[in-house]
């Protein structure tokens, strides 16, 4: 059986004990998603709440990347924990802008970036006239 012709790499590593730093490597799309799911999907289940998806190594991603990042990010708010986005290509960036998702999923450029975002707590959007109450 032939190689997947774009491999995907998938590494984790815990800077802490609730928080998750997946580091992908490769094309993320519809060939490859189910890999990307299943480590969540794994980190989830070990009861982490924070989720660091480092993407400045993947070259493209589709509609199946992007949906698996918003799943666990409504998994993670319900868990009142986190997903953060760090340094992702340009192509990525213009699926993540273009989609809206990166209104929704903070972006950072580094991991101490993220990890500081993950200390300051949820970022919810202001309600209009809440400022100030």
């Amino acid at each position: 059986m032939p190689l997947a012709q774009n491999p995907l790499s998938v590494e984790v590593e815990l800077p802490r004990e609730d928080v998750a730093l997946i580091t992908v490597d490769g094309y993320l799309d519809v060939d490859t998603a189910t890999e990307f799911q299943a480590h969540l999907a794994n980190q989830l289940h070990h009861g982490r709440q924070h989720f660091l998806l480092d993407l400045s190594s993947v070259p493209f991603m589709d509609s199946s990347g992007m949906n698996i990042i918003l799943r666990v990010y409504q998994e993670t708010r319900q868990n009142a924990g986190s997903v953060h986005v760090i340094g992702p290509t340009p192509a990525v960036r213009r699926v993540l802008d273009l989609t809206g998702v990166s209104i929704t999923v903070p972006i950072s450029e580094s991991v101490d970036e993220a990890l500081a975002r993950v200390d300051e707590g949820p970022q919810t959007p202001e309600e209009p006239g809440e400022q100030g109450a």
